[in-house]
Formats: structure tokens, sequence, C-alpha cells
């Protein structure tokens, strides 16, 4: 008969915390294997098993809700899964990389006493904040819709995004200034200009529309490096501009 554990032992053979326990039974990752006569949770051998399984997909950057998901496919969407993780982490590793390769071209520039050239420096804030920026975005989108992104995008749309969004802030600053109705012909031509715009990055997938609003909606939280293409005044009259499309 396999032997059992308490809580304390259990994590202290496994090297984790008792509140981590507690909080992948609430999860319903790691449910014990049974209880004492007084209600005290017991873990068993092959509990172990199912740990290292959950701190090996959380260390490689699953978040706990997709591990429970994980957990309950088969093996071949687990195979797929882990196949999209391990493409994410050697992307990150390469940014790491340029970020490393930056610092050292850096370092040698000030140990020789050279002028210093701020180009390496600032690559090392733009690799940086990049991550950042990846790492957060992930707050608000799931690994699918980001990987679709990253399908759908490439430099050209990007330069034609931003272009675009430029453009349209522009264009509405002029429309503001001239006192134009938000509701009136010039305001429903901006909001549907906004809506080609936003659909470029949604790619028209109603559950990332419904995220990109949760992350606008979250501006206490937003990294330094990331702004709205546009002022508040432009966003107001582009919204209420939007309200009225939707109405018409």
């Amino acid at each position: 008969m396999d032997r059992t554990y308490l809580p304390h032992e259990f994590a202290k053979r496994a090297g984790v915390t008792i509140r981590a326990l507690h909080h992948y039974d609430r999860l319903g990752l790691l449910k014990p294997s049974g209880r004492t006569a007084a209600g005290y949770r017991v873990y068993s051998e092959g509990d172990f098993a199912r740990l290292e399984q959950i701190v090996a997909l959380k260390f490689i950057g699953f978040p706990l809700s997709q591990i429970l998901e994980l957990l309950h496919r088969n093996d071949t969407d687990l195979c797929a899964a882990l196949r999209q993780q391990r493409q994410i982490l050697a992307e990150k590793r390469d940014h790491l990389n340029r970020a490393v390769q930056a610092i050292e071209r850096a370092e040698k520039i000030v140990a020789t006493g050279g002028k210093p050239d701020w180009e390496p420096f600032r690559k090392v804030i733009e690799v940086i904040q990049m991550q950042t920026r990846k790492d957060w975005m992930k707050k608000y989108y799931t690994e699918e819709q980001l990987a679709n992104l990253r399908q759908r995008w490439s430099p050209e749309v990007q330069a034609k995004s931003e272009s675009g969004w430029a453009a349209l802030a522009q264009d509405t600053e002029h429309a503001i200034a001239s006192g134009a109705d938000p509701s009136g012909e010039i305001g429903l031509q901006l909001a549907a200009r906004r809506q080609k715009l936003l659909a470029m990055f949604t790619g028209g997938d109603p559950g990332m529309e419904q995220n990109l609003r949760k992350l606008y909606a979250d501006k206490a939280n937003w990294p330094a490096s990331f702004n709205k293409p546009y002022n508040d005044a432009v966003d107001a009259f582009l919204c209420r501009a939007a309200d009225a499309l939707a109405k018409k």
C-alpha cells in the first residue's frame, strides 16, 4: 500500500508551499487522494507525478487555468500545446540573447574608455520593452489568439497599421476642431475607418475584440511603453461616433 502524507509532509518533500497545495486544490489541479478521520487532507506517492506535471508546465510559462485544461487533454493535444509553448520560449530566448549581446557591446565600449555610443543602450531598452509588452498582453489574450496574431502580423502590416491610426487621429482632430458631430456623416466615416483598423488587429475574432476592450479598460495597469495611438479627446469622439455607427 502506498504511503500517504499530510499536507506539510507532502509540501516539504515536493519542495512547494502548503499554500500552493491549497491553491491547486481549489483550482482542481491537484486534489488530495483522501482525508484522515479528522478531515485532514492526505496525499499519496502517485500525487507527486501530477504535481511534477503542474510545476513543469508552470515553469515553461503555462498559466494555471490552461494547465488544468492541458491535464485533461489527450496526448496529441498536449503535444501540440507543448510545441506551441516551446516556440514562444524560443522567441523569448532570442529576445533575451539580443539584449545580452547589446549589453556586452555597451560593456566593451565603456571598458575601453571610448566615446559612449547610446545605440546599444537604446537597443537594450527596446528589446526589454518589447518582451515586457508581450508578457503583459498575455494577461488579456489567450495563447491561441496570440498565435493567430503572430501568423497574421508582419512588419508591413505593422507599418500599415501605424500609418492608418496616425492618419485617423489627425483627421479626427481636424473634425473636432471644425465642430463636427460624432453622429454626423464625417463622424460615421471616421468610425468606419476605426472599425477597419481594429479588425486588422483582431482578425474579426469576437473573443479578441472583447479582450481588446478589457485591455483598454485597464489603463491603470498599462506598461510605460504602451500608449493609445491618439489622445483622450480623439478617443472620446471616436467612441461616440462608433456608438452612432452601431445604431445606424
